[in-house]
């Protein structure tokens, strides 16, 4: 597979987030050790992720990708957000 393609997925509940490794290994690279899949190209995984909110992970992965979060939303879930990121 292409290294640009989304390869990991990453679910909470009934939701899925798609993620590329190279962004992962970068950037959050406990999240990338839990999804990894040996190194092997061109196969898709899949983790479920249970011990964190799903809103929270969305702003994870959202900050992971270079996303900004609200100030709103920071100051509301800040603690919950931060321990994710410990977590990842």
């Amino acid at each position: 597979a292409d290294e640009v393609e989304k390869d990991e997925q990453i679910a909470g509940g009934s939701t899925s987030f798609h993620a590329h490794t190279l962004i992962l290994e970068k950037c959050a690279p406990m999240l990338a050790d839990l999804v990894s899949n040996g190194g092997e190209k061109g196969v898709m995984i899949s983790v479920q992720v249970s011990d964190v909110q799903l809103d929270i992970f969305r702003h994870l992965l959202w900050y992971v990708y270079g996303g900004k979060t609200a100030e709103d939303t920071l100051k509301a879930h800040a603690k919950d957000i931060i321990d994710a990121a410990d977590k990842y």
